[in-house]
């Protein structure tokens, strides 16, 4: 990615897929070039949530809302450090931000951090495109990177991009060093996280319950969990191909041989299917919004939950399956579309689930699935 910060409030902008659609519209953001693959997010609210989600990295996200940025941006809700997606393309940005926290515009935030965006462009016709056709890699080009280039030439560019199916991005998103993120009141367990690309929710909502969290890097092995003598241990959502995760994955496994209390969250769950035997495969377009419908059979209940991922776990939604590590079956379910949304082990404390119960943004209605994980952890005390 190149950009510019100079004249992104009037540059013309263009946004290139790789099947030779192309809209148009004005710079958002910073000024020049970026490609990514081009996604959509249903979310309503909660962008800058999404924005600094490592789970978008090499992402191009379309928002479905019309209107972005009307409350700007502020420093208590960013969940890293940086912005992660590769991209940002918008219909209409607000023109002034109103809100009590608001420290500057998303315009500005996006010029600061290098993040080339645009703005103008019908967006419901996009999303309607990449629903129909799938996510596919996109360009977005503005200011000398758009500049007398010809539609086919940018095209070409666009098309030499790397593909989301068989990258390998955890590592590129996640801690190097490990931290310590404290328990909030009395200390109850410890748990080691694997970093995957980890929301900043996360380990915050396990301090609620009275867990000292032991955040690692993705590279980190069974030795390095084990050696903060954890009650359990945790898989974070990220990036890229779960087929390409043989090192978390066999990590789980030494996890599991253990029967260490253990919960996984998006990247997590995929990381558990794999370990469990199970295949998993790229979604047409995938999950992304805080309106997704999920429906949790061992109690029969339906939640509206979080979502962000474009790859699933390919396990029997019928019937309960022998592993190496016992009988598994799938605990959640999409109401949309069928996708698995959960894997719990019947004969031992491990359980996951596709989506973001720590949704931020988003709905709370599973924000039980960390009580749930307390209730494992007190078990196998007991």
């Amino acid at each position: 990615m190149t950009t510019s910060t100079r004249g992104a409030a009037k540059a013309p902008a263009v946004l290139v897929l790789e099947d030779g659609r192309i809209f148009r519209g004005r710079a958002y953001g910073a000024v020049g070039e970026t490609f990514g693959e081009a996604v959509f997010s249903t979310g309503m609210t909660g962008y800058q949530e999404t924005l600094t989600d490592p789970s978008y990295h090499r992402q191009v996200v379309v928002m479905t809302a019309p209107h972005v940025g009307n409350t700007g941006v502020n420093d208590e809700d960013p969940e890293s450090a940086r912005i992660w997606v590769a991209g940002y393309v918008v219909r209409d940005p607000a023109r002034v931000p109103s809100n009590w926290r608001s420290r500057r515009s998303l315009d500005e935030e996006l010029v600061r951090q290098g993040v080339v965006g645009i703005s103008g462009v019908d967006t419901r016709a996009l999303t309607r495109h990449l629903r129909e056709r799938g996510a596919m890699r996109v360009g977005i080009f503005s200011g000398e990177a758009w500049t007398g280039v010809r539609d086919e030439a940018l095209l070409a560019r666009v098309k030499e991009a790397p593909q989301m199916k068989g990258a390998n991005l955890s590592a590129e998103v996640a801690t190097q060093e490990a931290y310590v993120v404290p328990a909030i009141g009395e200390k109850r367990f410890t748990v080691a996280a694997v970093d995957l690309g980890i929301k900043g929710m996360t380990p915050q909502r396990m301090a609620e319950r009275g867990i000292e969290v032991h955040v690692l890097p993705a590279t980190a092995t069974a030795e390095e969990v084990y050696a903060v003598q954890p009650d359990g241990v945790f898989f974070s959502n990220g990036p890229g191909d779960p087929a390409t995760a043989d090192g978390p994955v066999s990590v789980m496994q030494d996890v599991l041989a253990r029967r260490t209390p253990l919960f996984g969250i998006c990247f997590g769950n995929q990381i558990l299917g794999r370990a469990l035997g199970f295949g998993t495969y790229k979604l047409k377009y995938g999950h992304r919004g805080i309106n997704q419908p999920v429906q949790d059979r061992t109690t029969g209940k339906v939640e509206i939950t979080a979502h962000n991922h474009g790859f699933a776990v390919d396990a029997p939604l019928d019937k309960v399956s022998d592993t190496a590590y016992g009988r598994a079956e799938v605990s959640h379910v999409c109401l949309n579309d069928q996708v698995v949304e959960g894997l719990q082990l019947l004969d031992q404390p491990a359980f996951s689930v596709q989506y973001h119960p720590e949704a931020a943004a988003g709905p709370h209605d599973a924000a039980y699935l960390f009580d749930r994980f307390v209730a494992l952890m007190e078990a196998e005390r007991a």
